[in-house]
């Protein structure tokens, strides 16, 4: 079900699970399942490493279209979604993006990310990461060549390598191997998550669309085939030195707290100047101040 690369970097890898996101960077319900990642990482990170795939059903490569092309979504049809998962989820994305500044070319903004991993796979996350933000949050362009090389400086890339790299044959190839992999695995919702343990020769299992964390934990579990144990969490302070840009409903759901208490334990971390209040339409992000 998978080519003989992917059974290696699995046969390789330290860690005995392996989970491949499969993604699409402008879908809303994948930055929502950002909460959960985060908390699955802190608590039974040493069980796994993590992998983002780009999903084969890319829809969001042709959402954005004029009113009068029938049958296909209108800008605010989007709008309006983005605005209920932002709703339902927690974690803001402001839809106003597809009125004020659409996605002029979704297919860079998917290569870009095949251009990050290239300098390093946890470059290439940190790269996806703060590629979301700029699109949910800030409303910026992230098919727009400047604003990803913007993005790629401030995640640390080497600007000149990305650009080269971002109509490179190798990140060209590395996206169709992503969009194999997802047609291979059928994956037909996003997001999808697949666990693959590399102890055996068994399919991994395959969850489509978001659920409760509790949920993933189990799965965790049945595919290692015996209990596993949470690692401690971090105080709060090292928790947002570690990820530098968080929103209150990550922090909620990491330390199983209201949003009403991490919003007055956030605030604490401000009037000793260790965090930045970052707010936002559908929501409050906060940032780490280094340094103080």
């Amino acid at each position: 079900m998978y080519d003989d690369h992917e059974k290696f970097i699995r046969q390789v890898n330290q860690k005995p699970l392996e989970i491949y996101s499969v993604i699409d960077p402008l879908c809303p319900e994948c930055w929502s399942l950002e909460p959960v990642l985060k908390k699955l990482q802190v608590h039974y990170g040493h069980y796994f490493t993590l992998r983002h795939f780009v999903s084969g059903s890319l829809e969001s490569l042709n959402t954005y279209v004029p009113k009068n092309r029938k049958g296909l979504k209108t800008a605010e049809q989007i709008a309006d979604k983005w605005k209920k998962t932002a709703s339902l989820t927690g974690m803001s994305c402001d839809g106003d993006v597809w009125l004020e500044n659409p996605v002029s070319s979704p297919i860079k903004a998917t290569l870009a990310i095949k251009a990050a991993e290239l300098q390093g796979k946890q470059q290439g996350m940190k790269f996806l990461r703060k590629l979301q933000e700029n699109l949910f949050l800030n409303k910026r362009d992230i098919g727009n060549e400047e604003v990803l090389c913007d993005i790629a400086r401030s995640v640390g890339l080497d600007e000149e390598e990305f650009l080269k790299d971002l109509s490179s044959a190798a990140a060209i190839k590395a996206l169709h191997c992503d969009l194999k992999f997802s047609k291979e695995m059928d994956v037909t919702q996003i997001p999808t998550l697949i666990v693959f343990n590399d102890k055996t020769d068994d399919d991994g299992i395959k969850i489509s669309g978001r659920y409760s964390y509790d949920v993933y934990v189990e799965i965790l579990r049945e595919m290692l085939g015996f209990p596993i144990e949470p690692a401690p969490l971090p105080d709060l302070e090292e928790f947002l030195s570690i990820y530098t840009f968080v929103a209150t409903k990550e922090v909620s759901v990491v330390y199983q707290i209201s949003n009403e208490e991490a919003e007055k334990q956030l605030k604490r971390l401000v009037l000793k100047q260790k965090v930045e209040r970052v707010p936002f339409k559908y929501g409050t992000f906060w940032r780490y101040v280094q340094n103080r």
